[in-house]
């Protein structure tokens, strides 16, 4: 069966960098630790606030 997990993450000037690694450090815990033997698919998407400007990450990962 197919599960999907959605992580987040703030984006913040001048620390872009750090956050992104630290989002794929999470994932990775997160796939260790439930023992997730297949990886469907992961998928990024950028949020923005009313101005346009990106202030967000989402990461959708699809597993079995």
């Amino acid at each position: 069966m197919v599960k999907i997990k959605t992580f987040a993450s703030p984006l913040t000037i001048f620390r872009t960098r750090n956050q992104i690694e630290e989002l794929d450090q999470a994932v990775n815990r997160f796939i260790a630790a439930e023992g997730v033997t297949r990886v469907v698919t992961v998928s990024d998407t950028c949020t923005t606030d009313d101005t346009g400007a990106t202030i967000g990450v989402l990461r959708v990962l699809a597993y079995e």
